[in-house]
């Protein structure tokens, strides 16, 4: 193992020789990165996607790895934090990922500190007579007709902007339109709760309409100081970049090598991600059939063509899963994500990092990180370390019995980042 690592004194801790054997070192990401000051400092922290990256691993990773000229690629974006850390170190990027938020996230986390009067622009939302009603046919489970045409109307003149402004509305107003509407804000899918339902009573109550501009205001004048905040990173203008959304990472190969792939798959049975942010893609306009279309595409929920797996302990875990509806979950998230990375790997010209938890099935915690080295090494990758962080905060609800098995259970405690390098 390179001496290097035991020189980060205050973020890696020191590991027992029997871990140090895997190559892998206890770490403390947020603490790597002292430019960087929290994980939610500037427009890494916009919009409440789940489980995405804090800006700091990817900085770390670029800072340790990456070398001028080099092109970093991220196949499940997500949030997109790879390409807006990437613009902060200067390195051109590309990212892919099913969800289209990606796309309003990106333009929004990257602009230019705007000069805008506040009060004038809601004056003029107030105003307008514009009209935009959602193509979803559950629209009134999800928001009380009371509502439905002041969101209209917001929405409307946000839509029949071309310029700017769109981009200082619209993550605004997705978070206003979400507090409005029977789904819990707090939890990281589309979920009526009884929380949801009291909160929507007790805005019926009273002026509503008055604290929804208000409400609108305060976000906007939030996002103004993210983008500030963000541009104070000094971010590079000269960074070329790619993003590529409603893409199925399946089927889709890589045009161009890239030098470093930077990523986080999606978790073994974690919700659905097209499902958590389905209020927010029907008021961005995307029709109902597509966003159904999307979410047949998610793993590990959609049928995938076999591989021949490289992994004793991908057999060894597999044997361990009783249920037969487990078993497929399993096998369709490691035959979709090896695949995904065996193909891409091969236009990757020096590493790969993949970000992943020991996810459980039931209570058997599955040793992801471990498969996936297996895999890549007999596929010619050299396993050169693996990063292990402790999970500080995240919205992840603790659980002393599991509710499907009755079982002693706990979530995740840490989160592993394998780095792999590219035989020579």
């Amino acid at each position: 193992m390179d001496k290097n690592y035991r020189q980060l004194k205050l973020c890696i801790e020191e590991e027992p020789k029997e871990t140090e054997k895997n190559n892998k070192v206890n770490i403390l990401f947020r603490n790597t990165v002292p430019e960087i000051p929290s994980t939610t400092y500037g427009t890494f922290a916009i919009y409440r996607y789940p489980a995405k990256f804090i800006p700091q691993v990817v900085a770390f990773i670029l800072k340790r790895y990456a070398k001028p000229g080099m092109k970093v690629f991220d196949p499940f974006a997500g949030y997109g934090t790879v390409g807006i850390v990437s613009r902060i170190y200067g390195y051109d990027y590309e990212l892919w990922d099913l969800n289209p938020m990606i796309d309003v996230i990106h333009k929004t986390a990257i602009m230019k500190p705007p000069r805008i009067n506040i009060i004038d622009l809601i004056k003029e939302l107030k105003n307008s007579k514009e009209e935009f009603i959602p193509n979803w046919s559950n629209l009134d489970y999800w928001f009380p007709e009371e509502f439905i045409p002041t969101l209209s109307r917001a929405w409307g003149y946000v839509h029949s902007l071309d310029d700017e402004t769109k981009y200082i509305l619209l993550i605004p107003l997705i978070n206003v339109t979400r507090y409005f509407s029977y789904s819990d804000e707090k939890v990281h899918k589309l979920y009526k709760s009884k929380y949801s339902r009291k909160k929507v009573e007790k805005l019926l109550k009273g002026d509503w309409k008055r604290q929804f501009y208000i409400m609108l205001e305060k976000e906007i004048q939030n996002l103004l100081k993210k983008i500030r905040e963000y541009h104070r990173l000094k971010p590079k203008e000269d960074v070329n970049y790619q993003i590529r959304f409603g893409i199925d990472t399946l089927e889709e190969k890589l045009d161009n090598d890239v030098d470093i792939l930077i990523t986080s798959p999606p978790y073994l049975q974690a919700q659905e991600y097209i499902r958590s942010t389905k209020l927010e893609l029907f008021w961005l306009g995307y029709p109902e059939d597509y966003i159904r279309n999307l979410s047949k595409k998610e793993i590990p929920y959609r049928p995938v063509s076999k591989i021949e797996i490289y992994s004793e302990k991908y057999y060894e875990f597999r044997e361990k899963i009783e249920e037969e509806h487990l078993r497929v979950l399993y096998d369709r998230y490691f035959h979709g994500i090896l695949n995904i990375f065996s193909s891409l790997g091969e236009r990757v010209n020096s590493y790969m990092c993949i970000f992943v938890g020991p996810a459980k099935i039931r209570t058997i915690p599955i040793p992801i990180d471990e498969i996936i080295v297996e895999h890549l090494q007999e596929l010619g990758w050299k396993h050169e370390i693996t990063f292990v962080d402790t999970i500080i905060s995240r919205v992840m609800f603790e659980s002393k019995v599991n509710p499907a098995s009755g079982k002693k259970d706990s979530r995740i405690k840490t989160e592993h980042m394998v780095v792999l390098k590219k035989g020579e």
